[in-house]
């Protein structure tokens, strides 16, 4: 399983219209993309600005290409985009260890 790390900042005073779309986001689009297993959406209590999201897809090609090359991500970027103050950092990692 790939986790991907989204660490998006939006504008300011946009919190509750940001906290209804990225949900929106991630269950009409996201949540139905091939190999999604789920989503973790976390706000900043520092920075009300800034939130993570921990998305994990069954592969690395199930994100960077069955779903960023299909119209779906053109969606999300919709619903999702007019908020950002600047491009999202996205990154992927593997699991090292887990607890019980």
């Amino acid at each position: 399983m790939i986790l991907e790390l989204v660490d998006i900042r939006i504008q300011p005073g946009k919190q509750a219209e940001f906290d209804a779309a990225v949900q929106r986001g991630l269950e009409q689009v996201i949540a139905k993309a091939k190999g999604n297993k789920g989503y973790v959406i976390n706000k900043c209590i520092e920075t009300p600005e800034r939130y993570v999201i921990q998305i994990y897809w069954e592969t690395l090609e199930n994100h960077i290409v069955d779903f960023r090359e299909s119209p779906a991500f053109t969606e999300w970027r919709g619903i999702v985009g007019p908020f950002f103050a600047a491009p999202p950092v996205v990154e992927h990692f593997t699991q090292l260890a887990k607890s019980a």
